[in-house]
């Protein structure tokens, strides 16, 4: 049974006011491929993701001052933590692919989901 070819579409998102989280269900769906009727689990058919005014997006509640980001070296004493708020201010893009990032299945297919993720302050 010969498979069909992956046509991949480019998808602008625009994310002025939008909430992180809410955005980010949206494209991990569209990276995944859940909107076309031909998915299947196992394919990479998703498509590519241009996401625009990242410095624009909105973290509700009191998320900008409680939520935390880690990071640990594997080294004794090596637990790193940023705020939301200092990486909005240095990166607000990073928190959108954070929050993507998180929600992709966790499989071999994920590393080459997430690069199909631009993001442009």
């Amino acid at each position: 049974m010969p498979s069909t070819p992956i046509t991949r579409k480019a998808v602008e998102i625009d994310a002025a006011g939008q909430s992180v989280g809410r955005l980010a269900t949206q494209i991990a769906r569209i990276l995944i491929g859940k909107h076309k009727a031909t998915y299947t689990p196992n394919v990479d058919g998703g498509d590519t993701v241009r996401v625009k005014n990242a410095s624009k997006l909105v973290l509700t509640g009191n998320k900008t001052e409680s939520k935390l980001y880690y990071h640990y070296s594997q080294y004794p004493g090596g637990m790193k933590t940023r705020s939301a708020k200092t990486l909005m201010v240095k990166d607000p893009g990073k928190v959108l692919r954070y929050a993507v990032d998180r929600m992709l299945p966790k499989n071999t297919l994920r590393a080459r989901r997430i690069k199909r993720l631009t993001i442009i302050k």
